[in-house]
């Protein structure tokens, strides 16, 4: 596996030993730093393709809708829900990208050492996508009734928290928790999944191992890799996706999650589940481009080796 061949060249004089406890710190504060700016950097997006979700009439096209948000609300506006996103998205961070590494080492190299790396690289990612997303949900349920509704559920993160936590208790914060490891487990085992294979066909293709390539090269290497995963995470996880939005947006009050998404659904059917699909595939493409790009980049500075292609 890569790890033992990581092992064996032995990390840079100086730098961060591989696979220690601070290795995996470091990776999850690259998690944090690839994937709390980028989520909040495309609020905007988000924005437009949440409330199309829930009401797929309420615009015409995205720019008329950041048109309409900007004439009416200003810049604020287009960045509406950019708190609960940012903070939500930095813990997600955390544990999408440190508990990879940490499963990845340990499902390949100390339990199952002779498995086929795919497999590790689905296991893995999706054991740390569950775990992370604990720490995102109920900053996502916040984002998403700020988002849908208008007038908004709430102008903050602070005011909305509060008004969901006094209404229905913290459970109120994790009445989407299913949908959402139902949207995010699957796109993460893609993203991971797909990365990984995709950036060891590059340098397949190349002709030459990984190392030969200067740091610039590897991460180049690695942004193509991740936008080639970015369109198949969009995909796959499009139609969670849209029933997050509109659990969080139109759950009533006492009634189940299995008969929220059945009244749901019959009321959208699955052509409502692909609404604002071409949006998310531009969105999360670049999205996750640039996630591995700043990881990677991240990892480099601290003298450790990027992702993949071992």
């Amino acid at each position: 596996m890569a790890a033992t061949q990581m092992q064996g060249r032995g990390p840079p004089k100086g730098s961060i030993e591989l696979f220690s406890p601070t290795y995996f710190a470091a990776c999850g504060l690259g998690g944090i730093i690839s994937c709390g700016p980028t989520h909040t950097s495309v609020t905007p997006l988000d924005l437009v393709k949440c409330r199309r979700q829930v009401d797929p009439k309420i615009y015409s096209s995205n720019f008329s809708a950041w048109r309409s948000i900007f004439a009416k609300e200003g810049l604020r506006g287009v960045f509406f829900g950019w708190a609960p996103t940012a903070v939500g998205y930095s813990f997600q961070g955390a544990g999408k990208y440190g508990f990879y590494e940490v499963f990845k080492y340990y499902y390949g190299e100390k339990l199952f050492p002779n498995a086929n790396k795919t497999v590790v690289y689905l296991g893995a990612s999706a054991s740390a996508e569950f775990l992370a997303d604990i720490a995102l949900c109920p900053f996502e349920a916040v984002k998403v009734r700020m988002q849908t509704t208008l007038p908004p559920y709430a102008n903050s993160l602070r005011e909305g928290w509060t008004k969901v936590t006094s209404k229905e208790g913290i459970g109120g914060l994790y009445k989407g928790l299913y949908p959402l490891w139902g949207r995010q487990i699957p796109y993460t085992m893609v993203k991971f999944a797909t990365f990984e294979t995709t950036v060891n066909q590059i340098y397949k293709t190349l002709g030459k191992p990984k190392e030969s390539y200067n740091s610039l090269q590897q991460t180049g290497v690695s942004f193509l890799g991740g936008y080639i995963a970015g369109i198949g995470c969009a995909v796959i996880s499009h139609p969670a996706d849209v029933m997050v939005s509109k659990l969080n947006a139109d759950r009533q009050p006492g009634e189940s999650g299995g008969k929220a998404m059945s009244r749901i659904y019959g009321n959208i059917g699955f052509r409502g589940l692909w609404n604002g699909l071409p949006v998310r595939i531009a969105m999360i493409g670049t999205l996750t481009a640039f996630q591995w790009l700043i990881y990677d980049s991240f990892k480099v500075s601290l003298g450790l080796p990027t992702t993949g292609g071992h």
